[in-house]
């Protein structure tokens, strides 16, 4: 009935029970679970999607700070030797590593370090999803770039900022960012959410609200992209993406963090997903 062989395994997310605080809700159980189901070939691909959290690790190593995101598949530890002499990162992103380690390397001859080293090492990240063979890893990181360079060029049009060197990226959303003066960057056509989440991070004061109307557009955006992705790695990769919103919100807010498991639990109900096939 379905092409591929993780229909068991999408059907079983739903089976992870949360009490009311959220306390059973563990995300290392998912990601293993999950790594044992999963071919090689696709087991990289959802190494691709965490090594977003690896970047983030890496970059705040970097910057001196000892901030450590867990959702990162690189211990804290492995942090700090990739760093010096990177082994355990795909390829593009040791390449920005080694570059931004030894300036005179071979590594750093065709790479703009002038550039922030967070710019670069995300730049490479994203350039490493777009080569994806999962469709909606690719779909889906570049609406992840489009949605976080709004937001970064939304505060730093508040804060008298060069939008220029807080975006990710060239396309024609970067391009307007940078260029257009209009409130929503003159992207409402081609971004109908965009003026909602402007909205959202230049006027809500609470900080907790503004990250919830934030992380509510990631979710919408992001079902519609896998709407008619159900038992495949796409249904593995929207789900895990989703997962990670709600453990953060767990850690955050528990109230927060049960609506949107709430949410996920809906959305995987069984008898939907078969009557939309």
């Amino acid at each position: 009935m379905f092409a591929n062989s993780y229909y068991a395994l999408v059907a079983g997310f739903k089976e992870y029970a949360l009490d009311g605080e959220l306390k059973g809700f563990d995300i290392e159980a998912i990601l293993s679970e999950v790594f044992e189901v999963l071919s090689s070939k696709d087991r990289k691909t959802v190494e691709l999607l965490y090594a977003y959290y690896d970047c983030e690790n890496l970059i705040s190593r970097h910057n001196g700070s000892s901030t450590y995101n867990a959702l990162g598949r690189l211990s804290s530890e492995e942090v700090e030797e990739e760093l010096r002499r990177p082994s355990l990162l795909v390829e593009p992103l040791a390449k920005v590593v080694r570059a931004y380690a030894s300036p005179e390397s071979e590594d750093a001859e065709d790479m703009d370090l002038t550039q922030p080293f967070a710019k670069a090492l995300m730049t490479a990240y994203y350039k490493a999803c777009a080569a994806s063979g999962s469709r909606l890893l690719r779909e889906w990181s570049a609406m992840d770039r489009t949605i976080r360079n709004i937001v970064a060029a939304t505060l730093a049009r508040r804060q008298g900022v060069a939008i220029e060197g807080v975006v990710v990226g060239e396309d024609s959303v970067t391009e307007s960012l940078v260029r257009s003066s209009a409130a929503d960057f003159g992207l409402r056509a081609e971004l109908p959410f965009v003026e909602q989440l402007v909205v959202a991070v230049a006027d809500e004061q609470n900080m907790v609200e503004k990250e919830r109307k934030i992380d509510n557009i990631r979710w919408a955006e992001l079902s519609e992209l896998s709407t008619f992705d159900y038992f495949d790695l796409n249904a593995v990769i929207a789900y895990l993406v989703k997962a990670n919103m709600v453990a953060r919100w767990a850690a955050l807010d528990a109230k927060v963090g049960r609506e949107m498991f709430d949410r996920l639990v809906a959305e995987l109900d069984g008898k939907e997903m078969i009557n939309k096939l």
